[in-house]
């Protein structure tokens, strides 16, 4: 049996592609400061070719680390320790050559010498490197080993000392010429300073984890926020039109009425009462299905959106709820490719035909309902007159009728007057024009 591999949440992969974007970047900028900290070693030791060259190997080296990181970040090779590994060869080179190499060639001095050098900032660039990561434990890490690596280095250097001063040996009220004597004295271990700067350095790690942290859970619920909301307007959108979906959720639900100028299609499916007799319940779904999937790209193509489905037929409004000032045009231009979609297609393994009614004018729009259930809706004479005219294809034979109103605002599209109608509520006859 196969293992059912179970996707990563949206919102966790978005994370970690942001603490892989931090990485990257925080390897350019490390590598930029090794560039201009490495040049200005190089050049303050221009007298000596030799140290110099080390001092170039040795940056080089340290870059070169950082690249190869790089170059594994959201690779096929990249796994979750190697960000570790790379903090740990950081942290460990560092303090390897703070115990190890003298600080100049020419001069006899205790290794100890190395920690009156500016050395220990380095780690807060490594500690910064990790923070990039957008990752508390990798800056946890960093802190605990840079610690635990600085204390190392320091050990390892006085360990053969046979003189060794600390703040003991100052006093408690030394004279001057007593405490130049001890803390000048290559002699000097401070060890006091050592723990001095592993607390700073400690403290300092678990602040940025600790804000991290609060930053990671902040994302991290704003994240699911957005997903659960792209989750409520997939699933909201497959039983309401999905821009009337976005507005409901942008609006916390309040989608409010307006009053405007748009241009309703309905369309109906010719002679489809002869096939619920002969296709039966599921069959009939299994078309309608088919048919009102493909009809809805359609008209979402033509910016028009389905605010009901009523039995076989669609009502699509244009200009409501999203505006539109080619709501007209759009709207023919949407009955026309309906028409080309049932004449060179099957729904279900079944032909269909379809009549179209379209109809410009002023509609009102808005939530209806009661008892906490609401429906988007139109209304006005605009709407049943394109209910009409889909009636009249009929009558005329037909496939697409639009009215007057709608005929003058059309751009670039061919009408044939075929007659006037009355329609209740209206006075005065109401040109009809066919759509070729």
């Amino acid at each position: 049996m196969m293992e059912r591999i179970t996707p990563i949440p949206s919102h966790i992969q978005t994370l970690a592609e942001a603490e892989q974007t931090g990485l990257k970047l925080a390897i350019k900028g490390r590598t930029v400061a090794l560039v201009l900290l490495g040049g200005f070693m190089v050049i303050t030791r221009s007298g000596d070719p030799a140290r110099a060259l080390e001092f170039v190997a040795l940056f080089s080296a340290f870059a070169g680390i950082g690249l190869v990181h790089y170059r594994l970040i959201g690779s096929s090779y990249d796994r979750w320790w190697i960000k570790y590994l790379s903090v740990s060869i950081d942290v460990i080179v560092l303090s390897f050559l703070i115990a190890t190499q003298p600080l100049l060639d020419s001069v006899d001095l205790p290794q100890v010498i190395n920690f009156r050098n500016t050395i220990f900032p380095f780690y807060f660039v490594i500690l910064g490197v990790a923070a990039f990561s957008f990752s508390p434990g990798l800056v946890l890490w960093a802190g605990g080993l840079g610690v635990v690596s600085w204390f190392s280095a320091f050990y390892w250097s006085i360990r053969d000392m046979p003189v060794r001063y600390e703040w003991t040996d100052v006093g408690a009220a030394p004279t001057t010429e007593h405490f130049v004597a001890i803390f000048f004295s290559p002699n000097f271990a401070g060890t006091g300073s050592r723990i001095q700067e592993s607390l700073a350095f400690a403290v300092v790690a678990i602040l940025i984890a600790v804000v991290m942290s609060r930053a990671r859970r902040t994302v991290m619920r704003q994240l699911e926020l957005d997903e659960e909301r792209r989750l409520i307007s997939d699933v909201f959108g497959k039983y309401v039109p999905e821009a009337i979906a976005q507005s409901l959720i942008l609006d916390k639900g309040a989608l409010e009425p307006v009053e405007r100028e748009a241009t309703i299609l309905f369309a109906d499916l010719a002679e489809f009462t002869n096939l619920t007799e002969t296709k039966g319940p599921q069959g009939i779904v299994e078309i309608l299905n088919a048919y009102f999937d493909s009809a809805a790209e359609v008209i979402s193509a033509h910016h028009g959106v389905i605010t009901q489905f009523q039995g076989d037929a669609i009502l699509a409004t244009f200009n409501v709820p999203i505006e539109d000032a080619s709501h007209a045009t759009n709207a023919v231009n949407a009955a026309i490719a309906l028409q080309n979609l049932t004449d060179k297609n099957t729904f279900g393994g079944t032909q269909l035909k379809s009549r179209i009614g379209i109809c410009s004018g002023p509609v009102v729009a808005g939530n209806v309902g009661g008892s906490g259930r609401l429906n988007y809706t139109v209304h006005g004479n605009t709407v049943n007159m394109a209910a009409r005219l889909e009636v009249l294809n009929k009558e005329y034979q037909s496939t697409i009728l639009v009215s007057e109103s709608t005929q003058q605002l059309l751009d670039g599209i061919p009408c044939e007057r075929i007659g006037s109608i009355s329609v209740r509520g209206i006075s005065a006859p109401v040109d009809v024009y066919s759509i070729a």
